[in-house]
C-alpha cells in the first residue's frame, strides 16, 4: 500500500488561456491528506473553489470543464493528467481566471512545475479503485473497455473520422512512463474545427505554437514530431486526466478505441458509482479455480481445465481456460493446437457490439480486438498447461503490429499463434490473422501469467 502524496512546496507558472487568449497565473500548493485535488478562482470574491471531481463536469465539447453554481473552470484534463500521472493526490490549484493555461499543448509545463515543487509522502495510505471485472462503456464511435491488472495500463487506438490518421499505443503508466511517454504529446485538431472555432472568437489563444494542426494531409507545427505517434499519446493524456476525476488513482487496463471527452466522463461516472461496492471478485470474471487439495483425496492431482490431450475446443472449453466473457471473448473455438502452435477462430458477425460505433455506414473490425485475439489464443496455449492452471495472463506489450486488410462482418478470422519464447512468468507469442488464406494482421505479444 502506498502512501498519499502532496508537492513539497508551493510552485508558479503563467500562460496563455486558449479560450480567452490573455496571461493566466496558476499556484499549485500543497494540501493535506485527503483532499484530492481543488481549483480556487482567486480572481472572484471569495475565491470560491471547485472540487475536481466527476460529479463538477458540466461540458465535454473539446475539453473538459467543471462547474459549480455559475462558476465555470475549461480545459483542466491536462493539470489533471499530471497529477494522475506524477502520483500527487492532494492540491490546491489557485487560478485567476476561468481556464487553465494552454502551454504547448501538452502537460510538460506543469510537469516540470510538479517537478520543480517536488513530492512529500503523507502520513495516510493511498486507496486506488482496482477493478475487480470488466466493464464497458460506448458513446457513438468511441469504447472504452476496463479489466483487472496489477498497475495501471493503457491501450489506445485514434483515428479520424476518415479512419485516417489511425494510430496505436499501448503503455503502463507510472511517474517514469507518463513523464516520458505521455506528457510531451500535444493537442491536435483538425484545419476545418480550427477555422470554424477561430472565425466564431472561441479559441483565441490558439496557434501553432499551443497545436498540431492537420490540414488534408499534411501535419501543420512549429516543431518536428514529438512522437511518431504523438496524437494517440495526447488521447491517453486526456483519457488519463479525465478518469483522475473520481479523486483516486486507478488499478486496471483499459482499452480505449476513439477515445473522447464524452466517453472518458461517462467512464469516470460509472467507475464513481462502484468505488463504493464491496471490493469482492466476481467469478465470471476469474477462471474457474481448482478445487482445494484438502478436498481430494489424497495422491490425486488437480484437475485439469480441459483433457491435456485435446486439439480442439469449443467456446465452453475456452472459458474454462480464458476469463474474458461477452463482449471481450474474441475466440469462438480452437481449430487445432499443439505443442506451441494454436490455429483458434473467431466468427465476425454483423451483431458485434462494436460495429455500431466502428464505423456507422461502414463496419470494420478494429485492429487492436484482432491484436487481443492473438493474445487471447496465446493464453489458451500456455494457460492450460498444468504449472498455469488457475492463473491469468496480462497483456503487456505489442510490437512489429501491422494492419493489412480490413476485417468486415460475415468474415471468419483465423488467427495463427506460436509461442515464441517463455522465461518465468513473461511469455512472448508471434500471432497472424487472416481471412479466406489473405494476411490482414500481425504482431507479437508480451503477457504475464500471475495468480487469478
Amino acid at each position: 500500500m502506498h502512501q498519499q502524496q502532496t508537492l513539497s512546496e508551493s510552485v508558479e507558472f503563467s500562460g496563455t488561456g486558449l479560450h480567452s487568449g490573455h496571461k493566466v497565473t496558476v499556484k499549485i500548493l500543497p494540501a493535506p491528506v485527503n483532499t484530492g485535488i481543488v481549483f480556487r478562482r482567486v480572481d472572484l470574491e471569495g475565491s470560491p473553489e471547485i472540487a475536481a471531481r466527476i460529479e463538477n463536469v458540466s461540458d465535454t465539447t473539446r475539453s473538459t470543464t467543471l462547474s459549480k453554481g455559475n462558476i465555470k473552470l475549461h480545459t483542466i484534463e491536462h493539470m489533471l493528467s499530471t497529477f494522475s500521472g506524477m502520483g500527487i493526490d492532494n492540491a490546491i490549484v489557485e487560478l485567476d481566471a476561468n481556464e487553465s493555461p494552454i502551454g504547448d499543448g501538452s502537460a510538460r509545463e506543469c510537469c516540470e512545475m510538479v517537478r520543480k515543487a517536488g513530492v512529500s509522502l503523507q502520513a495516510e495510505n493511498r486507496e486506488p479503485l482496482k477493478i475487480l471485472e470488466p466493464m464497458g462503456v460506448q458513446v457513438g464511435d468511441s469504447i472504452l473497455s476496463v479489466f483487472p491488472y496489477d498497475g495501471f495500463k493503457i491501450s489506445c487506438t485514434s483515428s479520424d473520422a476518415k479512419g485516417e490518421f489511425t494510430q496505436y499505443y499501448s503503455t503502463t503508466i507510472d511517474p517514469e512512463t507518463w513523464e516520458t511517454e505521455i506528457s510531451k504529446a500535444r493537442t491536435f485538431c483538425f484545419y476545418e474545427e480550427i477555422e470554424f472555432l477561430i472565425k466564431n472568437g472561441l479559441i483565441k489563444g490558439g496557434s501553432l505554437e499551443n497545436a498540431v494542426i492537420i490540414r488534408d494531409d499534411v501535419v501543420l507545427t512549429n516543431e518536428p514530431l514529438r512522437y511518431a505517434d504523438e496524437f494517440v499519446r495526447h488521447k491517453i493524456l486526456d483519457l488519463i486526466g479525465d478518469l483522475y476525476l473520481i479523486g483516486r488513482p486507478i488499478q486496471a487496463h483499459i482499452i480505449a478505441i476513439r477515445p473522447s471527452h464524452k466517453v472518458n466522463c461517462e467512464l469516470a461516472r460509472q467507475l464513481a458509482l462502484i468505488g463504493g461496492k464491496p471490493k469482492v471478485a466476481t467469478q465470471t470474471f476469474s477462471p474457474p479455480k481448482p478445487e482445494s487439495k484438502a478436498m481430494l483425496e489424497p495422491g490425486k492431482e488437480l484437475p485439469a481445465p480441459i483433457p491435456q490431450d485435446a486439439t480442439s475446443l469449443n467456446v465452453k472449453d475456452i472459458m474454462k481456460i480464458l476469463p474474458h466473457r461477452y463482449p471481450f471473448l474474441m475466440i469462438d473455438r480452437v481449430a487445432k493446437m499443439g505443442g506451441n502452435k494454436i490455429q483458434a477462430v473467431k466468427c465476425v458477425s454483423i451483431n458485434e457490439p462494436f460495429f455500431e460505433g466502428h464505423f456507422p455506414g461502414h463496419p470494420i473490425m478494429p485492429g487492436v480486438l484482432q491484436l487481443e485475439a492473438i493474445a487471447q489464443a496465446a493464453g489458451i496455449l500456455t494457460l492450460n498447461k498444468p504449472e498455469n492452471w488457475g492463473k491469468i495472463a496480462y497483456f503487456m506489450a505489442a510490437d512489429s503490429v501491422k494492419w493489412r486488410k480490413p476485417v468486415l462482418p460475415g468474415d471468419t478470422l483465423v488467427i495463427d499463434v506460436e509461442v515464441i519464447k517463455t522465461r518465468g512468468k513473461i511469455g512472448k507469442a508471434k500471432g497472424v490473422c487472416s481471412v479466406d488464406g489473405d494476411v490482414v494482421s500481425e504482431g507479437v505479444v508480451t503477457f504475464m501469467m500471475a495468480k487469478a
